[in-house]
């Protein structure tokens, strides 16, 4: 009598997607190449703090984001003109006059919001967890629609109705860009 075969249909074999699923450094946001950035538009950057960062959305750690924030703002053609603190990562609306100019001006606020945070939770180590998202807003429309989501992004976390206190209802630095001139 011969055994007959059976066929594992679930497991196995070379298919999109199969094998393990990854983690760590891998399991984040990929490092490609960021778009070129010309000085007249503005970005929409998302910002994720590490695992183990306390919640944002409190006094103290808010006081010293605030605290970065203010010291940042304008420094090497960056411009932080909103932003909006939600529990564990943070919405920034802001201008740069190129590429090179956002990259300094981001790496400055991170180390101010790093350091600023790490006193506050009485720690060491890092606290942001990857490298900021940036959205290059190239149209009236896209500048208006991110706004209106910094503005209404804790309604729609928390359900908090009205104005928000850890989102900045008016520009920190005066902006810049036409698109932001005419909208904020």
């Amino acid at each position: 009598m011969r055994q007959t075969s059976f066929r594992f249909r679930s497991r196995g074999g070379r298919k999109g997607r199969s094998g393990r699923r990854p983690t760590g450094a891998r399991a984040r946001l990929r490092h490609a190449r960021r778009p070129r950035l010309q000085g007249r538009f503005p970005v929409h950057v998302t910002w994720r703090m590490r695992h183990g960062v306390w919640n944002l959305r409190t006094r103290r750690c808010f006081t010293a984001l605030a605290h970065a924030f203010w010291g940042g703002a304008n420094r090497f053609g960056f411009r932080l003109v909103h932003y909006s603190v939600q529990g564990n990562h943070v919405h920034l609306l802001v201008e740069a006059n190129d590429e090179k100019a956002l990259s300094k001006g981001m790496n400055g606020l991170g180390t101010r919001i790093a350091r600023r945070l790490n006193r506050v939770m009485g720690r060491r180590g890092k606290v942001l967890d990857d490298r900021y998202h940036g959205h290059i807003l190239r149209t009236p429309t896209e500048v208006r629609r991110a706004r209106a989501y910094l503005l209404g992004n804790a309604e729609k976390h928390y359900g908090q109705r009205g104005a928000d206190p850890y989102t900045s209802t008016v520009a920190l630095i005066a902006p810049d860009t036409f698109l932001m001139r005419r909208l904020c």
